[in-house]
């Protein structure tokens, strides 16, 4: 009964030791024996967790290197559950509610901010809006997220969005460009009420859109 519970500890403690270590994606973690010999247990049990870690993508063995830490964006996490968990309509309408709910986040701490309220990004990318550039939706939603300042909801919006397939591939299309506007007003205004509920009607007719582009497949 105790094996489980020691085994999930091992993990832990290996993601534990990456944290203290700052070791970062592309840097080689310690190998199996040390840390075997570090965290005192056999290294059958090490084998197993460093297994599913890499099973998962969360790293990598390259033959004669050693095991090095991986892209957090680039694990398979990503395809398991678009494979076996998100082929369910709840389950992807989960998703774009839990990415939306950061999103929504996001862009209130921006609004509440003077300073990030106020960058000359939202005038540039007005400006490339009526001027037909050819803006690619991510990079909006992706500065707010970024502007947030809140680094762990970054990174899990960047995953939320490839779960649900990334709502957000594609340039502005002439149909959206009023949303978007109505969205960057707000921000320079902000109106953190407006900002959301514009940003909301958006995603919305994002995903009307992308439920149009599913059934023509």
């Amino acid at each position: 009964m105790n094996q489980p519970k020691r085994y999930l500890d091992i993990v832990l403690d290996i993601r534990k030791m990456i944290s203290q270590e700052n070791i970062r994606p592309g840097d080689r973690i310690p190998s199996e024996r040390e840390l075997a010999e570090t965290l005192n247990v056999g290294r059958s049990t090490i084998r197993e967790a460093l297994r599913s870690l890499e099973l998962l993508g969360l790293i990598e063995t390259r033959r004669g290197e050693g095991t090095f830490l991986s892209d957090h964006r680039n694990h398979r996490l990503v395809e398991v559950l678009s494979t076996f968990i998100l082929q369910d309509d709840q389950s992807q309408k989960d998703v774009w509610e839990t990415r939306m709910i950061h999103e929504i986040s996001a862009i209130l701490t921006v609004c509440g901010d003077a300073v990030s309220s106020q960058l000359p990004v939202w005038s540039g990318f007005s400006k490339r809006i009526n001027e037909r550039d050819f803006f690619p939706r991510e990079d909006f939603v992706k500065e707010i997220m970024v502007l947030s300042g809140n680094r762990l909801s970054l990174k899990i919006w960047l995953l939320l969005a490839q779960y649900s397939g990334n709502p957000y591939k594609g340039h502005i299309l002439l149909e959206e460009t009023e949303m978007l506007e109505n969205i960057l007003a707000a921000i320079r205004r902000q109106d953190a009420e407006k900002a959301a509920s514009g940003l909301k009607i958006w995603i919305a007719w994002l995903q009307k859109e992308t439920g149009k582009d599913d059934d023509d497949s």
